[in-house]
């Protein structure tokens, strides 16, 4: 009886575990549709779907260090450019997915190929009743180690005013 009941718990553990693999697989391949989806939908202008990936309090940092744009700002921001027909194309290089226990917070990072050469965009997604959602995305541009000093003193007019300001 008593190697039943082992036998049972072993069975257990197994399934559950593989459960688990297969509720992670499945939430990164509906992650990564959802990123898909959300830079093709800039890349078509397309702004309600854009926009529909994205949860209501959503947050995207841009490159520069004046963006920090809550939902509705970005909205207003992102509005001309979309109804012009042509927002930002951004087109996966490289993705990497991590999602958390409860499988409802996944935080990623990815390699982009932009109009700015190569990029790095960061985030965090929410599962909202089996729906993903972007609440929080950073780009960055990539800048190479080697060229970092002569970007550096191209930004220090901007940096040191914009510091100065944010002091205040």
């Amino acid at each position: 009886m008593k190697r039943l009941a082992f036998l049972l718990l072993l069975l257990s553990i197994s399934f559950s575990g593989f459960a688990q693999i297969e509720t992670t697989n499945s939430s990164k391949k509906q992650i990564n549709l959802v990123m898909e989806q959300w830079h093709a939908a800039a890349a078509q202008a397309d702004f309600d779907t854009y926009f529909s990936l994205m949860t209501p309090d959503g947050v995207f940092i841009g490159t520069d260090a004046t963006e920090n744009w809550q939902n509705e700002e970005f909205k207003d921001f992102s509005k001309p450019y979309f109804d012009k027909g042509k927002a930002w194309s951004f087109s996966s290089l490289e993705r990497n997915i991590y999602i958390s226990e409860t499988n409802n917070i996944a935080w990623f990072d990815e390699l982009l190929d932009t109009q700015m050469g190569i990029c790095r965009g960061s985030g965090i997604l929410k599962n909202n009743d089996g729906k993903w959602q972007i609440a929080h995305y950073v780009l960055s541009i990539a800048i190479p180690n080697d060229n970092v000093t002569e970007v550096t003193q191209l930004k220090k007019e901007f940096d040191t005013a914009l510091a100065r300001k944010l002091k205040e």
